[in-house]
């Protein structure tokens, strides 16, 4: 098939190249940025997909990234494509900074007395995911059902860097979009004019052309 790679990668090629990219992070942050610049629509839809994609970051909606930030883009009138790119604000080298701000903001919104370490939350989502799975096998089995580990991840992580995420996700947001327009609408307009030098020479040498074929 057209396009399609000869060797399919492993999961542990897969996993590989989630936490650290062919090329490295400032390779794929370069490509992003040249991707975003040169999407052909106005700078202020652009603008408002960037800063739907850095929004949407903010919150742990893993897996639910591309929809959200589609979701905030069409809701605003912004540029799609954008905002999924614009999704790449969160990565390995950024989420430790984004958790840290989410959780503490949200532990703080819900009068939460202390927000959970990084360190804290893997256990607790790793507490909460084997919880879930003994349920499942426990409707199987007919074992008793446990949910204390999953309603505390609930309450004590996914609640507070959700309501967090919501509003530092919102001011980064707000932020990406007029830090990201003027740098668009400069790209734009030298382009523009890029492409208006080359079709001025490329008449002008059109113009000689003709004119020594007359003088001919």
């Amino acid at each position: 098939m057209l396009f399609k790679r000869r060797t399919k990668r492993s999961l542990k090629e897969w996993l590989a190249m989630l936490f650290y990219p062919k090329g490295g992070w400032m390779r794929a942050a370069s490509y992003v940025s040249h991707r975003l610049r040169r999407l052909p629509d106005s700078p202020e839809r652009i603008a408002k997909g960037i800063g739907a994609g850095i929004c949407i970051s903010f919150t742990p909606l893993f897996g639910l990234h591309f929809l959200g930030a589609a979701l905030i883009a069409w809701l605003v009138r912004g540029n799609i494509l954008a905002s999924l790119l614009a999704t790449f604000f969160g990565n390995p080298l950024t989420f430790p900074i984004i958790f840290a701000a989410s959780t503490e903001l949200g532990s703080v919104l819900l009068g939460a007395p202390e927000a959970l370490h990084l360190s804290q939350l893997t256990m607790a989502f790793g507490q909460a995911t084997g919880e879930l799975s003994a349920n499942f096998w426990a409707l199987v089995s007919g074992s008793p059902l446990h949910w204390e580990r999953f309603f505390r991840f609930f309450h004590e992580v996914f609640l507070p860097y959700l309501l967090g995420g919501l509003v530092a996700g919102s001011v980064a947001g707000v932020i990406g979009y007029f830090v990201s327009l003027p740098l668009i609408r400069a790209y734009q307009a030298r382009r523009r004019k890029k492409m208006r030098e080359r079709f001025e020479r490329v008449r002008q040498q059109k113009a000689v052309q003709l004119s020594g074929e007359r003088d001919s």
